[in-house]
């Protein structure tokens, strides 16, 4: 053993190296922390800026959904506008032509189709006839339609898109009427929406369901045995229904009429009961709205069973005769309006007797030959004495004998 292998060598020499190891190991100890700080700080810095990002993002989604939802609304509301803009002018169109006729019906001593005055009529009638005339134009639109396919051939499937869309047409006519007949039924029974030559055929403010349908079948030939069968009951459940309201109509009829004349008639409104007649006379009278919405109802079921009878093209048809059948009398009432007045009555459906009779108050008037003859009877008729010759006058003029007897 050596001196420098002694223990107290070795403890020394321990003393002095542990020291300096722990402070390495401390040293080192530091250095790591300090990293790891560092790391932790720098992923918790890129952590925050992620989340900052996210709700960026978010945000910027919900400003462009906002943005897509104002730009959609801002487009419905011009749409909007535009339609309502479209509706004034064709109301203001439809003005224009209503005080054109009445100027002209003015002019020529008549009123428009016997409509009341235009002072009378109820805003919920006004805004109604505005609101037909917008139906009929949406009509012919359709109808010009529905005919193009009909011609083009196109196939059931296409073709049943344009009837369905004809009879929402309908549809949406009888909810117009049901909600005027609840403020004003009299405008819808006495037809004043519509023109003189419709309203002769008008059977409770519209159509008559029966007869509807025998001008249809033939223009709906060839049918099989099995839709004449169908229609046939339907025409026949429609005549009986149409009965049964004209009787309880009728009965309504005599029922308000008997109110109306109770009591002494001569006192006028200072009989005793008078208020309470009219009141009672005024129940009665709103039941006439339950009559027309009841014939109304009958009119929609009948075209709606008429579609389920009929084939797709046999429909397009039947909504094509319709509006055809109209569209005359309404092109009829139009040449009756314009056709020449200065005649009003004609010599050739009188009997003779008024033919007599216009003949003597209303003299044609002369030509050249009778103002001479008349001329030469003024000038004898001075002188005292009248020529054989012109004792008759030339054309139609005779002289009336004052004790000739009158003819029989």
């Amino acid at each position: 053993m050596t001196k420098h292998d002694s223990p107290e060598l070795h403890a020394r020499f321990r003393s002095v190296l542990c020291p300096i190891k722990n402070c390495e190991n401390e040293i080192l100890d530091h250095r790591v922390q300090a990293y790891s700080s560092q790391k932790i700080c720098k992923i918790y810095r890129i952590s925050e800026q992620r989340i900052g990002q996210g709700d960026l993002l978010l945000a910027l989604g919900r400003t462009e959904r906002r943005l897509a939802q104002n730009r959609e609304a801002a487009r419905k509301s011009r749409l909007r506008k535009k339609a309502y803009v479209q509706q004034l002018e064709t109301s203001r169109i439809r003005l224009q032509q209503v005080e054109h006729e009445l100027q002209r019906a003015r002019s020529q001593g008549l009123f428009v189709g016997g409509c009341s005055a235009a002072g009378d009529m109820s805003s919920g009638a006004a805004m109604f006839d505005m609101e037909y005339a917008r139906w009929l134009d949406d009509d012919s639109k359709r109808l010009a339609e529905l005919r193009g396919g009909l011609q083009a051939h196109l196939l059931d499937g296409n073709l049943g898109l344009i009837v369905e869309e004809c009879m929402q047409h309908y549809d949406e006519l009888f909810q117009l009427k049901a909600a005027l007949a609840r403020a004003d039924v009299f405008h819808l029974l006495t037809g004043s929406w519509a023109t003189p030559a419709e309203r002769c055929f008008f059977w409770m403010g519209g159509f008559r369901p029966s007869e509807l349908l025998k001008i249809l079948i033939p223009q709906l030939d060839p049918l099989t045995e099995q839709q004449l069968l169908g229609i046939c009951n339907l025409q026949q459940s429609s005549e009986q229904a149409e009965e049964a309201l004209a009787q309880g109509l009728h009965r309504l009829h005599q029922s308000l009429a008997d109110t109306v004349a109770a009591g002494t008639l001569n006192d006028g409104v200072a009989a005793p009961n008078y208020m309470s007649l009219m009141a009672v006379a005024l129940e009665k009278l709103a039941s006439l709205e339950s009559f027309y919405q009841q014939a109304d109802n009958l009119r929609q079921q009948t075209l709606h069973q008429m579609r389920r009878i009929l084939t797709t093209r046999q429909a397009a048809r039947c909504f094509l005769s319709i509006g055809e059948y109209n569209r005359r009398l309404r092109a009829l009432s139009n040449l009756w309006a314009s056709r020449p007045r200065e005649n009003f009555i004609g010599t050739e459906s009188l009997s003779p007797t008024a033919t007599e009779l216009q003949r003597h108050q209303l003299p044609r008037p002369c030509n050249s030959d009778q103002i001479g003859w008349l001329r030469e009877v003024a000038g004898h008729h001075a002188t005292g004495s009248l020529p054989v010759e012109v004792a008759v006058a030339p054309g139609d003029i005779q002289l009336e004998d004052e004790n000739r007897e009158p003819e029989r």
